[in-house]
């Protein structure tokens, strides 16, 4: 068949972040206690969003999605990382590979999206209040959440169209996961111009969002320094819950993906963070900080303690 003539390599082994026993066991337990933690936190707020009829404002109907994309995305390398750290033998096979890649950038970039779009609901609720509810209204807001899941499919099945035309013959061994950087390298031919293809989806786009996005939330703190101090106060504090997670998403993003595809030090720790860790917090951050939401919270886990 042709796709044994072109990949030989029909399985990958993961190394893992370390080979120290002692270290894998103190990473073990660092994923363990965010996995099942700050997981059931995501969860408990879309649960609270879609069950309190007093949040129905657009910020909550995006926050809600938020949270369910980083749950979604925690699916896809943690469960098989806490395996993994268990196991002697890390394997993946080509074609478990190519999936992981897959929904890896699918659900990431449709959470960089998601971003861009959470930060022009916030520019438009500060500097154009009167005109909020028109704009923001519940069909643009749809058509906003498919244009994201569109946009990270789009992304995504680009990155793995460019991998699968690529052959593998050894040798077969990849870090923590499959992505694309560690994937690429692992390929038998020159990869320069599949490289910078990716550079191009990848880190560019992701850096390209990261300033847009900065430049939206400056425009928005100059707006707002004539505000009254109340006003001034809420602004700050919904731009300060933005800009946190937009720096805890796009820094590593940008890291990994807007270099050459060569090894680092810290790619392992990074791409650990970025895929494991800061993904749970995002939502949240947004929701420590919000009145609404956590009244809504407590509200609703008192009801179901009493019950």
């Amino acid at each position: 068949m042709e796709r044994e003539n072109s990949t030989v390599v029909s399985e990958f082994i993961l190394l893992g972040l370390t080979q120290s026993q002692h270290a894998q066991l103190l990473v073990f337990m660092l994923v363990l206690v965010f996995y099942f933690i700050i997981l059931p936190e995501n969860f408990l707020i879309i649960l609270t969003i879609r069950s309190d009829p007093g949040l129905t404002a657009p910020l909550y109907f995006f926050l809600g999605n938020l949270a369910f994309l980083d749950a979604s995305y925690s699916f896809i390398v943690a469960p098989r990382m806490l395996v993994d750290f268990l196991s002697e033998k890390k394997i993946i096979s080509y074609r478990g590979c190519i999936t992981q890649l897959f929904f890896l950038h699918f659900l990431g970039a449709g959470e960089m999206f998601l971003l861009v779009v959470m930060a022009f609901d916030c520019y438009v609720a500060i500097c154009h209040p009167l005109h909020y509810s028109t704009v923001m209204n519940p069909r643009v807001c749809y058509a906003l959440l498919l244009a994201l899941w569109l946009g990270g499919f789009t992304h995504s099945i680009v990155q793995a169209a460019l991998i699968l035309r690529l052959p593998f013959c050894g040798p077969n061994q990849l870090g923590n996961f499959c992505d694309v950087p560690q994937v690429i390298k692992l390929a038998c031919t020159d990869t320069f111009v599949v490289e910078l293809l990716m550079v191009s989806n990848s880190g560019l786009l992701t850096l390209l969002c990261f300033l847009g996005l900065l430049a939206s939330y400056a425009v928005i703190l100059c707006r707002v320094k004539g505000y009254s101090s109340e006003g001034k106060n809420k602004a700050l504090s919904t731009c300060t819950r933005h800009i946190i997670t937009v720096f805890l998403m796009f820094g590593p993003a940008i890291f990994i993906y807007t270099r050459p595809f060569r090894a680092f030090p810290a790619d392992k720790v990074v791409s650990l963070f970025h895929t494991v860790i800061f993904p749970l917090m995002n939502p949240v951050i947004y929701t420590l900080r919000n009145q609404e939401a956590k009244a809504s919270m407590k509200k609703l886990l008192s009801r179901h303690m009493v019950c």
